[in-house]
């Protein structure tokens, strides 16, 4: 496969996307049964606490590890259906990956100029392909004029950005960033979000990144809310939202459960835009009923 140069951003589909990891003690389930759609050009943020799944579908949909089943699709390109080689040519071209800790994505002991040039090197095979210099890239990232620098004369901030440009070497068409402002402080992640925003307003790229922080999820405008291997939210504009899986099933704000514990009943009324959920049990009373037990009603 010769992966074509991305006509601005890259749209991406997930549909019953499942993920398991064996274990010495068992299976462990990451993902179970994601659908998720992220227009080209789009900002996303997955969301969520550590062992909630949210990393797995940034795996799989940068060709680092195959789904157990499902599908997903990064343009027109069924990832389950690559080879390993087709993979690596989406890589380097197609998707650019920046992985968490921004150490893991550089090379110590060369400058910041010749770390991007390497990173382009896949991507300036391909027929055709025309790349923007290092330089460039680096000032898109604000990194104007450190070419020279190398990765351990920078503060955390400068080097996460640094690690973008990495990520942005290929001019890829999906961006795909995991926890890029963990370890930084308020600042440092000012620095950042604002260079992915950088990134997708001037070349349309789609942004997909994964972090625990609400507040970078809010910043980036759609934020999908994994919990339990499912998409347990969505948050756009600052409103949240429950989704409705591709099996039909919904799972409701840890609030909402709070107050209306497993067990409830719910009547359910729509009209042609709206759906009401009414609770028919009292909640203080109602829970899940063991098998054989009576339920109270």
């Amino acid at each position: 496969m010769s992966a074509p140069p991305p006509d601005g951003g890259t749209p991406v589909t997930c549909h019953r996307l499942i993920h398991i990891y064996p274990t010495g003690s068992g299976d462990v389930v990451a993902l179970s049964g994601v659908d998720l759609h992220i227009a080209a050009g789009e900002m996303l943020a997955l969301v969520g606490p550590s062992g909630s799944g949210k990393s797995t579908p940034v795996a799989i949909l940068g060709g680092l590890m195959r789904p157990s089943a499902g599908r997903a699709y990064v343009g027109e390109h069924d990832l389950s259906r690559l080879s390993a080689r087709q993979l690596a040519a989406l890589r380097g071209a197609v998707v650019g990956t920046v992985l968490q800790g921004a150490e893991r994505n550089l090379l110590p002991y060369v400058s910041l100029t010749r770390n991007v040039w390497l990173a382009q090197r896949p991507a300036a095979r391909l027929p055709g392909r025309r790349l923007d210099p290092p330089e460039a890239i680096l000032e898109l990232v604000g990194l104007a004029g450190a070419g020279g620098r190398r990765v351990g004369e920078l503060s955390p901030g400068q080097r996460q950005r640094a690690a973008l440009a990495q990520g942005l070497a290929a001019g890829p068409g999906l961006l795909l960033v995991d926890e890029p402002t963990s370890q930084l402080d308020g600042p440092g992640r000012d620095e950042v979000l604002a260079a992915l925003e950088t990134v997708n307003a001037e070349r349309g790229t789609t942004v997909v990144v994964v972090t625990h922080d609400g507040e970078v999820g809010a910043r980036l405008g759609r934020a999908v809310t994994i919990r339990d291997g499912r998409v347990g939210a969505e948050g756009r504009d600052g409103r949240e939202f429950a989704v409705v899986a591709g099996d039909g099933t919904l799972q409701l704000p840890p609030e909402t459960l709070a107050a209306f514990p497993p067990g409830t009943l719910f009547a359910v009324e729509h009209t042609d835009r709206t759906v009401t959920l009414r609770a028919e049990v009292d909640p203080t009373s109602a829970r899940a009923a063991a098998p054989g037990e009576p339920t109270e009603a």
